[in-house]
């Protein structure tokens, strides 16, 4: 009851974080009638605040295809806490994996249902080389994935020394 209190909050701070972050950006970043959208670069060369309105997912895939996107969001929600135990497992990794991966997911998602987009700022890129904007949302994934990953090599490692 402890851990579903504690990923509950997190949760929950974490999607106001996302939503903040991104009403931010709408308002400093979003397009305004005399300029349309703004860039500002942070880092020369490396890291730029950006105002992108993606209407597809990872990479810019599937365009235009809103609902069928965040009908995967609310399936693939909902299938991740109804097996959460089977997803997640024991552990530290998995105990901060699963808030964030929750998090991630419901922050886009509200994105995907309000606005019709999801609003992504943080833009990287390297000389000719660029990397496709993300926001806070899209980054608790892939945090959450990460630790999915070192959790289950690190169940793998205990299984073989036991």
């Amino acid at each position: 009851m402890k851990r579903l209190l504690i990923t509950v909050a997190v949760v929950l701070n974490l999607v106001l974080a996302d939503a903040v972050v991104k009403e931010l950006a709408c308002g400093m970043l979003g397009p305004s009638a005399e300029s349309g959208p703004r860039v500002v670069c942070v880092i020369p060369g490396l890291f730029n605040l950006a105002y992108v309105e993606n209407r597809g997912c990872a990479w810019g895939m599937f365009q235009g295809r809103v609902w069928p996107l965040a009908a995967f969001g609310a399936v693939a929600l909902a299938l991740l806490v109804w097996k959460r135990r089977s997803f997640f497992g024991p552990g530290r990794l998995a105990a901060v994996a699963e808030p964030l991966l929750y998090a991630g997911i419901v922050g886009n998602l509200i994105d995907r249902v309000f606005r019709g987009y999801v609003v992504d700022m943080f833009d990287f890129h390297w000389g000719p080389h660029h990397f496709p904007c993300f926001n806070v949302a899209d980054s608790l994934i892939t945090v959450a994935v990460g630790l999915m990953i070192l959790s289950s090599f690190m169940a793998q490692r205990r299984k073989q020394g036991a």
